[in-house]
């Protein structure tokens, strides 16, 4: 998201500009069940590029053992190319379905953030100076633009524990979220409250990160 948000702030009003920023307010009005529904549709069911669902296809899972549960680790571990590539393509569908909407609006933020930066007076200065031009946009405005940033890509972390829900729902993936809505279904309670205080934690622990980070983003919370 933030290298598209800078691309279209540098061609502002170009059709480069234009084509990101139209592609992400599409982003960003998709549900998320919809939009792992259509993907599977149009990429598994019509045109066979990727599986559907699951962790692994049967062929490459026939003699594969998990030692962490993270099969991308364990096929690493065991040196499984095989089975590391079959992840990595089952992994395509359900991580464009989580991403799209975060990367949307952290595209448009990033772009406003950097608009806002490079119209600023020592942008003008540095540009009159003669200083190379991907260094005015990468060390100049960049960093000064990645406050705002950095604090909605913390609130988006929020939005993919509650996404993968029904990401993972959709693609029969095994995790937090379909443990969380296999839970409700079957009413068992202490499932869907764990569920809820771990996402609720790790929410809090990521914008933890993100207000420390301030300090190294922003000198003067230094001082």
């Amino acid at each position: 998201g933030i290298p598209a948000g800078v691309l279209a702030a540098v061609q502002k009003y170009r059709w480069l500009d234009n084509l990101t920023m139209s592609g992400s307010l599409i982003g960003v009005s998709l549900p998320v069940y919809w939009l792992g529904l259509l993907l599977v549709y149009l990429f598994a069911v019509n045109l066979h590029w990727l599986p559907p669902s699951g962790r692994l296809s049967v062929e490459a899972g026939f003699n594969f053992q998990p030692i962490t549960g993270f099969y991308i680790l364990d096929s690493l571990l065991r040196l499984d190319w095989r089975a590391l590539s079959d992840v990595l393509v089952h992994l395509v569908l359900p991580a464009l379905t989580l991403g799209t909407i975060p990367l949307a609006i952290v595209a448009r933020i990033t772009r406003s953030a950097m608009l806002e930066v490079l119209s600023q007076d020592y942008i003008r200065t540095a540009r009159a100076k003669g200083v190379p031009e991907w260094r005015v946009v990468f060390q100049h405005a960049l960093k000064n633009a990645l406050l705002p940033v950095s604090t909605v890509t913390g609130l988006q972390f929020g939005s993919l524990l509650g996404s993968a829900i029904l990401t993972e729902t959709i693609f029969a993936w095994p995790g937090i979220g379909s443990w969380i809505y296999e839970g409700i279904l079957a009413r068992d309670y202490p499932v869907v409250q764990g569920g809820v205080i771990f996402v609720s934690i790790a929410f809090v622990l990521i914008n933890l990160l993100v207000d420390i980070s301030y300090t190294f983003l922003d000198p003067r919370i230094q001082s």
